[in-house]
């Protein structure tokens, strides 16, 4: 349990830091000191990416008010990124908190995806991409990006 009431998943280590240490294969789209931008190998909407902090934080309420400030503005490059990489007409963005919330890993996350053709995003399981897929996403997406500024 992280320091609040919200009862986190109990995994062996942490995938995020996993990728963050290199230890895994995953997409980094961007990363500073303090927050990294990685394609999801579960691809939910159009360039979806995670945000997360680079330190180990479980839940938005663990995070401290510097950290907090930093992530949400690379989740606003991110949309800014998948808005003119994707011409969507809407984008989503989420954050769960707790298994009562369906979080799966237990380190503070937000999703940020280019709406389907359709419109919305996909709720059911989808198809685990390939790192070489998730590449070609970053790619499509680094021309658009606009590392932010504090």
């Amino acid at each position: 349990m992280s320091g609040s009431h919200i009862d986190v998943p109990q995994t062996e280590g942490c995938a995020f830091c996993d990728y963050l240490a290199g230890r895994k294969p995953f997409t980094v789209l961007w990363r500073d000191a303090e927050t990294a931008i990685l394609v999801t190998r579960e691809q939910r909407g159009q360039g979806h990416v995670l945000v997360v902090p680079v330190k180990h934080r479980q839940t938005i309420l663990d995070l401290i008010p510097a950290e907090a400030t930093t992530l949400m503005s690379a989740v606003v490059a991110a949309a800014r990124a998948i808005d003119e990489a994707f011409g969507r007409p809407g984008i989503a963005i989420w954050q769960n908190n707790g298994l009562a919330a369906h979080q799966t890993i237990p380190h503070v996350h937000f999703h940020v995806a280019g709406t389907l053709p359709g419109g919305d995003t996909e709720h059911e399981e989808v198809e685990e991409l390939s790192v070489d897929a998730t590449d070609e996403i970053a790619r499509l997406l680094e021309p658009h990006f606009q590392p932010p500024t504090a």
